[in-house]
């Protein structure tokens, strides 16, 4: 009788400890967020104008298709470059992409820096139409990254400010 009560004894703690150790992940459940980081990246990139001081298309440096020209990130979402004599207007946004499905990016809290321009297939700007992965922000630099689905190129855009 002793030996079948140590053993039912045994098997439940057993199961007691087993089913307090599987876990599916290891948040809280919780969804992600990140609008105070979304609110610090788009302050810094609303505050002054900015220069590419790098863009490469997958493996092509094409930094040289933007000299000159000075990049202002509007609080209206609206994004203005300028050279002096021509002027390219699209919008720009920040995005938490947590909730997405898409397949660039298996990271929980990816927040996207998304910028249009309506341009066609054949103008230097249309190369920046993309929903950037960020790699790094700070007062004076965005640096951006997307790899392709397609071909798996990388391309990599960073903005400095002047």
């Amino acid at each position: 009788m002793k030996k079948a009560f140590n053993l039912g004894m045994l098997l439940m703690l057993s199961f007691s400890l087993m089913s307090s150790m599987c876990s599916s992940d290891d948040d809280d459940g919780s969804p992600n967020n990140n609008s105070q980081q979304i609110a610090e990246i788009k302050s810094a990139a609303q505050s002054g104008t900015w220069r590419i001081t790098n863009f490469n298309d997958s493996g092509q440096n094409e930094t040289s298709d933007f000299n000159g020209y000075d990049f202002s990130f509007n609080s209206d979402g609206s994004l203005v470059a300028t050279n002096g004599t021509n002027t390219m207007t699209g919008t720009w946004s920040v995005t938490d992409d947590s909730n997405s499905s898409s397949d660039d990016s298996n990271d929980d809290d990816d927040i996207d820096f998304n910028i249009f321009f309506p341009v066609p297939d054949s103008n230097d700007f249309e190369d920046l139409n993309d929903d950037w992965d960020i790699v790094s922000t700070s007062s004076t630099r965005i640096e951006l990254i997307d790899i392709s689905g397609g071909n798996g190129g990388t391309d990599m855009l960073t903005f400095e400010k002047n």
